[in-house]
């Protein structure tokens, strides 16, 4: 059972979990496809992520290979999620939030593939 929390947590953590999603999967993509790709997805995920990329340029170190960049965004929202959201509810044990994204994602997952009883 899932826990509830207030909407303005939901809101925020689902924007921050497609964010960080999204950057993870331009990273895969690139594994296959080049940035300037034709190919819908690819442009789709270099379209959104670029300006998060542009946004984090100035703490980004130089020596990342510039593949991986989107990854290294993408930890920044992973430790928003995991630590600022937390404590911004009050919680004492960091981790507590355990992303309500990835939980919602699970229970349809996991409602879908269970028997019918």
């Amino acid at each position: 059972m899932m826990q509830a929390f207030p909407l303005w947590v939901i809101i925020i953590d689902y924007a921050l979990g497609v964010m960080m999603w999204t950057l993870i999967g331009r990273t895969a993509m690139n594994m296959f496809q080049p940035e300037n790709s034709t190919f819908f997805f690819m442009k789709a995920f270099v379209k959104l992520t670029n300006p998060l990329i542009r946004l984090w340029q100035p703490i980004t170190p130089q020596f990342l290979v510039p593949p991986l960049v989107p990854l290294y965004v993408a930890w920044f929202f992973y430790m928003a999620r995991f630590y600022v959201m937390p404590y911004l509810l009050g919680y004492s044990v960091m981790g507590m939030l355990s992303f309500p994204l990835e939980g919602e994602i699970a229970a349809g997952i996991y409602s879908l593939l269970s028997p019918a009883q």
